[in-house]
């Protein structure tokens, strides 16, 4: 009898893990969500830095895209950490 109450309630145990694991289970709107935020993190700090590039090169004398190629990449650099931060969450 002993065995017999100790695997029902292992049954009964495992039963509810599976319930809630349903219950748990991404939907498609919370994974496009989250892809979303994903590339907002990324793509923000991208075209943040190549307007800021593009001003501080128009306050140069002449023709010039090298704050605007740096700030880019920088901002490429910032939004890979952005996206790694937010996933080791």
């Amino acid at each position: 009898m002993k065995r017999q109450d100790e695997l029902r309630k292992m049954v009964e145990v495992q039963a509810q893990r599976m319930k809630q694991a349903e219950k748990d289970r991404p939907t498609l709107i919370s994974q496009t969500v989250y892809a979303g935020t994903l590339g907002i993190l990324f793509v923000l700090p991208v075209v943040a830095g190549a307007y800021l590039g593009q001003w501080l090169d128009k306050l140069a004398d002449g023709y010039s895209i090298h704050w605007t190629l740096s700030m880019i990449i920088l901002g490429v650099l910032l939004g890979a950490v952005n996206v790694y931060l937010f996933i080791r969450e």
